[in-house]
């Protein structure tokens, strides 16, 4: 089964310095028919101001997972950890039994990340933090598998069964992706415009993909993510 989700029908929010799509219900956004797709709680696409942040702030049990689309995002936390990812990075935190954070844009573009949560297999987990430098070219015409469970084999490993790859698909060139019985998925069109199994999709739509494996033909440049998990 695939549901699309246009981006206009999206929560959304604008306070100046944060402009935000919502995925599912988030700070003002709030739809009891629109909590969560599986273990994932939380996408929102953000853009976020030069000289402006997320000051700091606590999380506990969840695993957070930030996406750069453009720009530079810089991370602080109560562990000790600071540090800066740009276009196509990724960073992790499991905020576990409890952490502080702060995000910002220290840079002078805008920047464009996506902010994703996912709930975990078990609460009170120590927290932890980590970040990688994926090269974009790994990614280009081919799936880039980034994030799995502890027990998967992509580079950063989080508390729960989930597989997040990324894609970046030229113009007219097609790629399959196989979505097992008992699995779902869900995938953000991030840039560009494609044609996913006879259905269109533009830059900042989305997809959910429950047990049915998925054609996408590019019909511009595009970028996408992909989290794949348990039904």
């Amino acid at each position: 089964m695939l549901k699309k989700i246009e981006s206009k029908n999206m929560g959304s929010s604008d306070l100046g310095w944060l402009r935000s799509k919502f995925h599912f219900s988030f700070a003002e956004y709030y739809n009891t028919n629109n909590m969560n797709f599986g273990v994932l709680r939380v996408i929102n696409d953000d853009l976020v101001e030069a000289g402006t942040g997320f000051d700091t702030h606590p999380h506990r049990d969840m695993e957070i997972i930030s996406y750069v689309v453009n720009g530079e995002l810089t991370h602080g936390d109560s562990m000790g950890n600071k540090n800066t990812i740009t276009r196509g990075h990724v960073q992790y935190m499991s905020a576990g039994t409890g952490v502080y954070h702060s995000e910002h844009n220290l840079g002078r573009d805008e920047l464009r990340f996506l902010q994703i949560w996912i709930l975990p297999d078990n609460n009170g987990y120590k927290p932890n933090y980590g970040d990688y430098r994926f090269n974009w070219n790994d990614r280009q015409n081919a799936w880039l598998h980034m994030v799995s469970s502890k027990q998967g084999k992509a580079t950063i490993k989080v508390n729960q069964d989930v597989n997040l790859s990324a894609l970046e698909l030229e113009e007219n060139n097609e790629i399959d992706y196989l979505v097992k019985e008992g699995r779902q998925a869900y995938l953000v069109q991030i840039e560009g415009k494609s044609n996913i199994n006879g259905i269109t999709l533009n830059q900042r739509d989305a997809m959910e993909i429950i047990e049915e494996s998925i054609k996408i033909k590019a019909e511009t440049l595009s970028h996408f993510i992909i989290i794949e998990m348990k039904k």
